[in-house]
């Protein structure tokens, strides 16, 4: 069998590649090549490595207060084997989600992530890629004579991590050589070189999320800069990839206006050619849980996000629970503004969905 341990990346600038302080290793994931490989690679970079009976129960992450134990805990990779393999739903973006990591390295104070791994904010990332594939073909044979879309963004950034697993590369070209089968990530990470050559076949969109200047500055810490994305998007796009952008969280403050024009005209002005010929939009305004709030505001004490929710609309979901969105004026006005500036500056592009 080839060898899967990926060569040393090229050094970047920005936004630094991920580099754990602490590796736990499920002792199952010692039973695949890419598992044996990490922990010969973290062995000999001196870090320190543990054994856990599962990638949902780590314990040993250091830390004496609650921001200790958190900041620790987004510095600690788990390398697992992905056990259940019945992919969740992932609408508006695609059919399914496909699980090749949890958790994110990034910062971002507004996260959903704060709810969905809630005491669990290290990274997990999954060693048994090739079950998962045959498990994504399984299903894209269910509907035979459609496209089955696959999200490979809904509980990580896949990019962040991509130099350490390369199994975003490999899902790529898997999905390359599906007739019905597509894939779908955004991250906010620039790192994009390994995944230029790969063989997509056009089969995956390749987005990036991007916001203005405020949302950036305030509430991303440890993500790459809009210049970066910006610059990487353009690579992206003259590799062959069917490109996106995610405006989110759309969020109300002064000067939202011209704060998401800039956006889009720094884009239209900055952007390669190629970008134009399939571009999409999806528009995600802000939201929070109850839960959500709690833990960011643990977690991010001096955070400026709003979250008032006196000034919000709860919107109910499934299994009886809701979030926090904004009020049907502000949140309509957030859409027709931002649908009509994406319309001025390309006429080409469709917006997928506002939500």
């Amino acid at each position: 069998m080839a060898k899967t341990i990926l060569e040393a990346p090229k050094q970047q600038t920005g936004a630094k590649l991920f580099v754990p302080d602490y590796v736990f290793v499920e002792p199952n994931a010692l039973q695949y090549p890419l598992g044996k490989e990490l922990v010969e690679r973290y062995q000999q970079q001196g870090i320190p490595i543990q054994m856990t009976t599962s990638h949902n129960q780590v314990r040993g992450i250091p830390g004496e207060t609650d921001v200790e134990k958190f900041r620790n805990a987004k510095r600690t990779l788990v390398i697992g084997v992905r056990k259940t393999l019945k992919f969740e739903p992932s609408k508006p973006s695609a059919e399914y989600a496909i699980p090749l990591a949890t958790g994110c390295v990034g910062h971002c104070h507004y996260c959903y992530l704060n709810t969905n791994v809630g005491s669990r904010p290290y990274i997990r990332i999954y060693v048994n890629t090739d079950e998962i594939f045959a498990q994504a073909e399984k299903y894209i044979q269910e509907r035979p004579g459609e496209i089955t879309r696959f999200e490979a963004a809904c509980t990580s950034d896949p990019v962040s991590i991509e130099h350490i697993t390369g199994n975003l590369k490999r899902a790529i070209e898997f999905m390359g050589h599906q007739e019905w089968g597509r894939l779908r990530f955004v991250t906010k990470f620039h790192h994009v070189d390994s995944l230029l050559d790969a063989k997509h076949n056009k089969h995956t969109r390749f987005r990036f999320s991007m916001n203005a200047d405020y949302v950036i500055k305030n509430f991303e810490p440890g993500t790459s800069s809009f210049s970066q994305r910006l610059e990487a998007a353009g690579k992206v796009a003259k590799a062959g990839y069917p490109l996106g952008f995610i405006l989110a969280p759309l969020y109300w403050f002064d000067g939202w206006e011209k704060g998401y024009t800039e956006l889009l005209e720094r884009l239209r002005q900055e952007l390669v050619p190629e970008a134009m010929e399939d571009l999409t939009f999806e528009l995600i305004q802000h939201r929070f849980t109850k839960i959500a709030k709690s833990l960011i505001l643990q977690r991010y004490p001096k955070t400026k996000l709003e979250m008032n929710e006196v000034e919000r609309k709860y919107k109910w979901g499934k299994y009886g629970k809701g979030k926090y969105v904004y009020p049907d004026v502000k949140a309509k006005a957030l859409q027709a503004y931002l649908e009509k500036e994406i319309a001025r500056l390309f006429p080409q592009a469709r917006v997928e969905y506002f939500t």
